[in-house]
């Protein structure tokens, strides 16, 4: 299959670049407040500081939800880690070393869960009417390949109100290089955190979409995260909890100490993780020219960054997701797999953790960044 790539059709970000991101601890206690804005070290690089990718955000002001396109100059080389239970996704498949589709054109992230795959629409056709896609043998077709993930913001609002194909091709048209915007944008508009014992009690946090790269001479490796997980979210670094399950006094509880109650007798009832209910999507990218082959191995390593950042991560019921790109700018035959892999765990955690800290409150869901 010839590979044609896109033309030059990323338009300027409607959203605007986001600079640094305060932390507030409003809704929080004092003690928990002050550990999430200590660890707090600004601005971190963008999956956009990696060369050809470019990133925008259609967001809905009806209800908390929206949906985010992740557009490549060129096709790039793909592969992705599904570990966990129950991903929604399209197209996945082709994602596996086994599958002659060595390249993709687009990813799609979307809220609305499996109501908002079919979204993916809008992206298949942005892509055509650019002839981008791969040619199939027919004069003047063209067909993109677009790997699409969804998160369950359904119980936030309106659960009718879902991103669609006209929303998809949106957040394609305003495709930019800029910074990512980060929060509560795109498809992390609806993600929450922190929801396995609500039912005892703990409410949980707002999630949303957080971006981090690292820049090391000439190489470049960028993360995009959906943060929406059952678990809590933790300081990399630090170990520290910074969103989650949340006391009625606004303190933080660890989700995984009260399981140990679960075990011991201490505490009651089951922890609240149905299926397709939470869900972290990634996106980790590098200019590196590495083949699908080897870039699934550096998404089974990247993922370790999640298990850093999301305590505890791969639930039952969580479907996440992490989908690895090379956009093959740069030929460094002299890096292992194991030294890329390890960064990328790192960029993963970083921007997990960025997710939450940019994220703004909504009913019944208190962020961390000021209103």
């Amino acid at each position: 299959m010839t590979d044609y790539s896109r033309r030059d059709f990323a338009g300027s970000l409607a959203l605007g670049a986001l600079g640094a991101v305060g932390v507030g601890a409003r809704g929080l206690g004092a003690e928990a407040g002050a550990q999430a804005t200590a660890a707090w070290s600004g601005p971190a690089g963008s999956l956009t500081a990696v060369p050809g990718v470019t990133v925008g955000h259609w967001t809905d002001t009806r209800r908390s939800t929206g949906c985010t396109a992740i557009l490549f100059d060129q096709a790039a080389a793909a592969a992705a880690d599904y570990s966990s239970s129950a991903p929604a996704e399209s197209m996945g498949v082709l994602l596996q070393p086994v599958s002659p589709v060595e390249r993709i054109h687009a990813v799609f992230l979307t809220g609305g869960g499996m109501f908002g795959i079919a979204a993916a629409g809008g992206v298949v056709r942005f892509l055509e009417e650019r002839k981008v896609g791969f040619d199939w043998g027919t004069p003047e077709l063209r067909i993109p390949i677009v790997i699409s993930g969804a998160i369950d913001d359904l119980a936030l609002g309106d659960p009718r109100i879902r991103p669609d194909a006209d929303a998809a091709y949106k957040a394609c048209a305003s495709a930019a290089s800029t910074p990512v915007v980060e929060g509560n944008v795109g498809a992390g508009a609806g993600a929450t955190v922190g929801k396995m014992h609500r039912a005892r009690g703990y409410s949980g946090m707002k999630g949303g979409i957080g971006s981090a790269s690292v820049t090391l001479g000439d190489v470049v490796i960028g993360a995009l995260a959906v943060v929406n997980a059952a678990g809590d979210v933790l300081d990399w670094r630090t170990g520290t909890i910074v969103a989650g399950a949340r006391r009625q006094d606004g303190t933080l509880a660890d989700s995984v100490e009260i399981m140990r109650g679960l075990v011991t007798g201490s505490a009651s009832g089951a922890v609240h993780d149905p299926a397709l209910g939470s869900t972290t999507i990634v996106v980790v990218a590098t200019n590196v020219d590495l083949s699908k082959t080897a870039m699934t191995k550096v998404a089974s390593m990247a993922n370790c960054g999640g298990a850093r950042a999301i305590r505890p991560y791969h639930t039952t019921g969580d479907g996440d997701q992490l989908i690895a790109i090379s956009t093959r700018k740069l030929q460094r035959a002299d890096l292992q797999l194991t030294v890329i892999g390890a960064l990328a765990a790192d960029v993963v955690a970083e921007a997990i953790v960025r997710g939450v800290r940019a994220a703004k409150s909504v009913p019944e869901w208190p962020g961390l960044a000021p209103d």
